[in-house]
Formats: structure tokens, sequence, C-alpha cells
């Protein structure tokens, strides 16, 4: 499997409060074609001083925030993969 160079950006973020779900979009070809496999970083934005920063670990209040973010992400990943066109 060839895995083709993507930008780091993400394909689609979902948000609640300051916790977001980020789907990344990964181009590879198998056998002669050509598939997208996608991935999902969650992570909570916070302020520190004057800058803003991230972090991947949640209090238990931020919880319920960061399960429906992934449940969000995988209602899309799941979308992306029924849309997939029969070769």
């Amino acid at each position: 499997m060839a895995r083709k160079n993507s930008d780091n950006k993400p394909e689609k973020v979902l948000r609640i409060g300051y916790v977001s779900a980020s789907v990344f979009a990964h181009h590879v070809e198998v056998d002669d074609s050509k598939r997208t496999l996608r991935s999902v970083n969650v992570q909570k934005r916070y302020k520190d001083g004057d800058d803003w920063k991230y972090t991947s670990s949640f209090g238990l209040a931020e919880l319920p925030q960061a399960i429906r973010c992934l449940q969000l992400a995988q209602q899309y990943v799941e979308g992306c993969e029924a849309d997939l066109p029969l070769d």
C-alpha cells in the first residue's frame, strides 16, 4: 500500500465548546485503485496566559463533550464510507 502525501488540514472539524474532533483524510493506492482512509483526532483547546494551546487530556466535565464529538465524527466517517462508489 503506497500512501500519498496529503496536506495536514482536517477534512472536517466537529466542535462542542472547547472540545473538537478533527477528521483527516489519507489518500492511498491499493492494488491500482485509489481509496481514502480517515482518522480522527480529539482535542481540547485551552488558554495558557495569552496563548491558546491544545491537549488530548480531558477532565470529568469535558468527557461528555469529547464523547459527543467522537460520535459526530463516527457518523461523518460512516457517511463518507457509505457514499463510496462501487467500481
